[in-house]
């Protein structure tokens, strides 16, 4: 992991106590404040518990262990690097001032940043989500963390369901009493994630015991899981005879955390050289659903979030959301050979697709290579289609914005899941980023993504006119300029709902 670097020391006062961190160019980091006691023995599987006050100044300058464990898999493009520990429900705060506004000065706007990760991975300790061009811009930003896997997420009898998403429940509550002693202003929260993290923004944006500890939403390329409890007992049965436990905390608590997360297993097969079989296995599963993530529990997360924002859930609230043009079409673009003499509509069919649904599809992307109807079709069935739905849903509500990025790859030759990030945060300067973006990423482009942004969570205005049903526009991230265009380029009405 590379470090922050800093120079002299700042001390905050929170009410837990007193933090010390560190000032770079024009902004200081906190890193790794406790907002929960560590989640482990006898605190495992249970609901967080608010930090216990400490004596003394506690140092505020490296990140806390994080809750992944071990990489997602090796085709994450976020740079998430997993560091030792128990104490994992931690903070970390990004701000110019780092002290509260006195008379004449306005606190600062909060963004609040949730990792994605398929809710079984993903660190809040990413170079890529590094503050500090939000606090150029006079945005005091607070990344979290969260449990993951089967340790945030999985169902048992006999414990608190959804102790991840009390992660995030937690972690806000700490920003709304904290927040002021970092310059902040603890009612202009914004919260936002990317993927599974654009994910718990809708699921927080649709809770009933969330409202109130922010005023509004980004979503990016957002996944909710909404996993039915069935689905969730299933889950935890299947696990519980993996490891040759009772399905229940006394069969979990002796578990070991290396033994849990290898009964959690990954659901994709290993691609070392695929035939076109076992490239469609992956795109199946990719389009599946995910196994792990916030359950419908009929309490905490009362509804889906279709069924929340049909309820008028979040109404309240301006969101702004978004997401790449082909999200998981990397993939199959990496191994387009396999498909040179393929149909497309027969390769949607080989994926599930209806017959008929699939000629629809394919018809829709004339003169396209296969392999880029199959990323197209996968890539709304995971994102792309839950935006128009959202959109139709959220009508009559607060103001909604929404994006389109569809600058392409140099390295993957496509506008793929996770590109927009460093984007967002205006940081095309991390190494990492070649890797992702190949070399000579456009900076007027990251300039107006991350303005657009800025703009939204300061003044709810990022810079084009919200969604309406008569001119529908949506900003298109296309180029160095962007475009505002009529409507968002989905498939929805060729993909079946489900």
């Amino acid at each position: 992991m590379r470090p922050i670097p800093t120079g002299e020391h700042v001390v905050v006062e929170t009410t837990r106590g007193a933090v010390r961190g560190a000032w770079r160019e024009g902004s200081a980091a906190f890193l790794g404040i406790p907002f929960a006691e560590p989640p482990f023995g006898d605190l495992r599987f249970q609901a967080p518990v608010r930090r216990a006050p400490w004596a003394g100044v506690r140092d505020a300058l490296e990140y806390a262990p994080t809750p992944q464990r071990q990489a997602l898999m090796e085709v994450t493009s976020i740079p998430e690097p997993s560091i030792p520990g128990e104490d994992v429900l931690a903070v970390n705060v990004f701000t110019p001032r780092p002290r509260p506004a006195t008379a004449g000065e306005t606190p600062l706007p909060v963004l609040v940043y949730v990792h994605g990760g398929g809710y079984v991975a993903g660190s809040p300790a990413s170079p890529w989500y590094d503050g500090a061009a939000f606090s150029r811009d006079g945005v005091v930003t607070v990344t979290v963390s969260y449990r993951l896997g089967f340790e945030g997420f999985g169902w048992l009898p006999d414990a608190p369901v959804n102790r991840g998403v009390l992660d995030w429940v937690l972690a806000l509550e700490w920003v709304r009493e904290e927040i002021t002693a970092f310059g902040g202003d603890p009612q202009r929260v914004t919260i936002a994630g990317q993927s599974a993290g654009g994910g718990a923004v809708m699921t927080l944006l649709t809770m009933p015991r969330a409202r109130g500890l922010f005023t509004g939403a980004v979503s990016l390329s957002g996944v909710p899981s909404d996993i039915p409890l069935p689905t969730a007992q299933q889950t935890t049965a299947g696990i519980a005879a993996r490891l040759g436990v009772s399905p229940d905390l006394a069969g979990f608590a002796g578990v070991a955390e290396s033994d849990l997360l290898a009964a959690q297993g990954s659901r994709f097969p290993a691609l070392e050289d695929p035939s076109a079989d076992d490239l469609l296995a992956v795109l199946r599963a990719i389009g599946g659903g995910l196994p792990l993530g916030p359950v419908v529990d009929g309490d905490l997360h009362p509804w889906t979030v279709p069924e929340g924002l049909r309820a008028g859930a979040g109404a309240e609230v301006p969101l702004l959301v978004g997401s790449t043009r082909q999200e998981f079409g990397a993939l199959a673009e990496a191994n387009r050979h396999l498909f040179e003499r393929s149909d497309g509509a027969e390769l949607l069919e080989r994926l599930g697709l209806e017959p008929a649904a699939a000629r629809r599809f394919a018809a829709a992307l004339p003169d396209h290579h296969p392999a880029d109807v199959v990323g197209r079709y996968v890539s709304d069935v995971v994102f792309r289609r839950r935006v128009v739905d959202w959109l139709d849903l959220r009508q009559g509500a607060a103001p909604t914005w929404v994006y389109d990025f569809g600058w392409r790859s140099a390295v993957s030759g496509v506008a793929e899941h996770c590109l927009y990030v460093p984007f967002v945060f205006d940081l095309l300067e991390d190494p990492d980023v070649d890797r992702v973006a190949g070399p000579g990423a456009p900076q007027a482009l990251a300039d107006l993504v991350h303005g657009a942004h800025v703009g939204f969570v300061r003044d709810r205005d990022p810079g084009w006119p919200a969604y309406d049903e008569r001119s529908r526009p949506v900003m298109q991230f296309d180029s160095e300029s962007g475009v505002v265009v009529g409507g968002y380029a989905s498939a929805r009405a060729l993909v079946p709902a489900g």
